[in-house]
């Protein structure tokens, strides 16, 4: 039989009639003769609201006392769809991360899956039997509960399908597909029927709510194609895929705004062999993501270090420096909070010229001014005011032709 694995977002169980028609989904892609895997969230609001209470009773709650509180929201919604599948006469069973053998790293609140032994699903799919497993948690190898971090659901998706070997996999969401632009934004923003896996991880780690890289680079490492597809209709998605040639015709695929991002400033640091080596450490044992890099020219003896992190790591980033800055002779650290990354992406950069010059004069025509820019081969990013985002997203869609088709 053909194997599915599909997942569906909080705002898809948010409630009980929402979960009732998920359930009638999941039946009718049952009786088209899958064998069905769901992979769900936590109803909406349910995981902020666990985080709340923790930090009302502690303000810096234990990471691993964290994970055992928020495992639960996933819990709660795969056992209330095993019981709404039952109620429409169709077998099911609900699994925890842990019971469905997603074995992970022993990072507390970001822990990366080191493997899935599906024993007990292969069995249950075997029987018949519909799978319901938590997404975005695991265990690790001294039994204790890990979460995945932001996007863990998607991640734990990609990694059944893979390790499940399955026909499809179906990423359910509140939005139809992936489009051009963010569709709140940019009202001509257009659905892609498909993206690269590079374009989509890149408009991922830029910004673009549907996906987490985390989970694109998974599927793209494995070769799992999902789509990505709206729970509150039946209309086609975006397929995500390998890149074929002709999809380099397009030469910007999508535009992204970060608004989560922090500006880091290290100055005044020891301009010598090892200095940035060692901040870019601290930061990495500390698990702070880091994004855009800016190093100035050093003067006097000493340099100054600039870089993007997500604004939920700045507490963590300033603190990872103190000791690193004191062992290398000294440095001040300031964090602004007010920027946004806007990045275009497509791989059809890599066989035109002109991109920067075009989105540099977009921005330039509506008086925005730039911060920091950095490149990849398919992607363009430009740090700039936090209040200009949204006029940013709108001039360089226009001036890419993304809403003409």
């Amino acid at each position: 039989m053909p194997r599915i694995v599909q997942k569906y977002g909080g705002t898809s169980v948010g409630d009980v009639e929402r979960i009732k028609k998920v359930a009638e989904r999941i039946k009718a892609a049952r009786e088209e003769g899958h064998e069905t895997v769901v992979v769900l969230s936590a109803r909406a609001g349910v995981t902020n609201e666990l985080i709340a209470r923790a930090k009302g009773l502690c303000p810096n709650p234990s990471e691993r006392e964290l994970d055992q509180l928020l495992a639960i929201g996933e819990q709660e919604s795969i056992a209330l769809m095993a019981m709404a599948l039952h109620g429409i006469s169709v077998p099911a069973v609900s699994y925890t991360g842990a019971q469905a053998g997603i074995l992970t790293d022993k990072v507390h609140t970001m822990a990366k899956i080191k493997m899935v032994e599906p024993r007990l699903i292969e069995r249950d799919l075997a029987e018949g039997r519909v799978v319901i497993v938590a997404g975005f948690q695991g265990i690790d190898d001294d039994g204790q509960v890990t979460t995945l971090g932001r996007g863990g659901s998607d991640l734990t998706a990609v990694a059944l399908a893979a390790a499940l070997r399955a026909d499809r996999c179906e990423i359910y969401t509140d939005v139809d597909g992936v489009y051009t632009a963010d569709p709140r934004v940019v009202k001509t923003a257009r659905k892609l029927a498909e993206i690269s896996y590079d374009e989509m991880l890149e408009l991922a780690s830029s910004g673009s709510k549907v996906m987490q890289s985390r989970s694109v680079e998974f599927a793209k490492k494995y070769g799992v194609v999902f789509e990505v597809r709206s729970s509150f209709n039946h209309n086609p998605g975006t397929l995500v895929k390998e890149e074929v040639a002709y999809m380099e015709r397009v030469v910007v695929r999508g535009i992204a705004a970060d608004k989560d991002q922090a500006k880091v400033i290290v100055s005044n640091i020891r301009d010598q062999p090892g200095s940035a080596a060692a901040v870019f450490r601290g930061l990495s044992n500390a698990n702070v993501n880091v994004d855009m890099i800016v190093q100035n020219v050093g003067r006097h003896g000493v340099a100054n270090l600039t870089f993007t992190v997500p604004q939920a790591d700045t507490e963590r980033a300033v603190k990872a420096l103190e000791p690193v800055l004191a062992a290398v002779g000294g440095g001040e650290v300031a964090v602004h909070g007010r920027i946004a990354k806007l990045s275009v992406v497509g791989v059809g950069m890599k066989t035109h010229s002109g991109v920067a010059a075009t989105l540099f004069q977009a921005l330039a025509d509506v008086g925005i001014n730039i911060d920091l820019i950095s490149t990849s081969e398919i992607k363009i990013s430009v740090v700039i005011a936090l209040d200009r985002a949204d006029e940013a997203v709108r001039a360089a869609h226009a001036a890419f032709g993304l809403d003409k088709g």
